[in-house]
């Protein structure tokens, strides 16, 4: 009943982490609309959420003085976490190019991935739930991305690029949240796995910056920025993931899609139509199929 309950708790951290990133899309688009760059809107959301972190580390940390992490596990920590500095860049370029509510269907690619990673490296072969469940994200992703309503002419190459770039970082991200350092406590594992994201930050803000720099991005997107990308995602996911496990969690991260989708729906007022919603229930459905296969195993 214990492992049970232990299961389903980091299957929902993970589900509130992932809303979180469903929220991001959004507000990374309307801070576009409103003339901020790439390098304005990534940095802005590192720079708050790693001051934001450092100081809820510091306030907690006054009675674990004497047994400060090692350096081995911070350094493999923030080795690990450039993943999700590279994440948000590559990720913020494809929503640049294109709609949010296809953005978000790339990024979930990483639901297949996180199953063939841990085939990989953990060498536990895919049951056939988890083969099948691959199989119909793949599905709604074809229906979601409109690929079978949209000609070659049409579509973004360079959004599309980025977007399958993005997945295979946020996979990486998703499953060193479960595997590094797990004797650490997940608010430092977060906090250090952030910094080694804000230093990708700072090495593409060496490449891209141009010598302008709008800071009234700090105090119009960049706290809901790093609210919902920097703060809550890699604490929910830091304390979810060893629990859920790495092929359910990133499963279970699918739910960031119709968030997502209904969030540019309503602000951006993107035009879904009905293959879209289509692919949504279907990967919904991938993220039920998993989730009764975990079911089984525990009982």
């Amino acid at each position: 009943m214990t492992m049970r309950k232990s299961i389903y708790w980091g299957v929902f951290l993970v589900f509130l982490g992932a809303c979180s990133y469903g929220v991001l899309a959004t507000i990374v688009k309307v801070a576009y609309n409103n003339g901020f760059s790439t390098l304005e809107i990534t940095f802005s959301q590192f720079a708050i959420g790693w001051i934001t972190l450092l100081a809820i580390v510091l306030l907690t940390s006054k009675k674990q003085i004497n047994a400060a992490p090692s350096i081995a596990s911070k350094r493999k920590l923030m080795i690990a976490g450039t993943s999700m500095g590279l994440t948000s860049v590559l990720y913020y370029l494809c929503v640049k190019n294109i709609d949010v509510s296809i953005a978000i269907v790339l990024l979930m690619q990483s639901t297949w991935m996180g199953v063939i990673v841990e085939w990989l490296i953990e060498r536990k072969t895919p049951s056939r739930q988890k083969i099948v469940a691959a199989i119909v994200v793949l599905i709604g992703t074809a229906l979601s991305a409109k690929i079978f309503n949209t000609s070659l002419d049409e579509l973004n190459g360079l959004g599309f690029l980025f977007g399958f770039l993005a997945s295979i970082s946020y996979t990486v991200t998703v499953y060193t949240s479960g595997k590094v350092a797990l004797n650490m406590k997940a608010l430092h594992r977060s906090f250090w796995m952030l910094s080694g994201g804000f230093v990708i930050i700072f090495i593409y803000g060496l490449i891209a910056y141009t010598g302008n720099f709008n800071i009234n991005i700090f105090i119009s997107y960049g706290i809901p920025l790093a609210l919902f990308g920097t703060v809550l995602p890699p604490i929910l996911f830091a304390y979810g993931m060893p629990s859920a496990g790495t092929a359910a969690g990133t499963i279970v991260g699918a739910v960031e899609l119709p968030i997502s989708v209904i969030m540019a729906y309503i602000v951006l007022n993107e035009n879904i139509i009905p293959s879209q919603w289509m692919g949504i229930v279907l990967i919904l459905l991938a993220v039920v199929l998993m989730n009764y296969q975990k079911k089984v195993k525990t009982i």
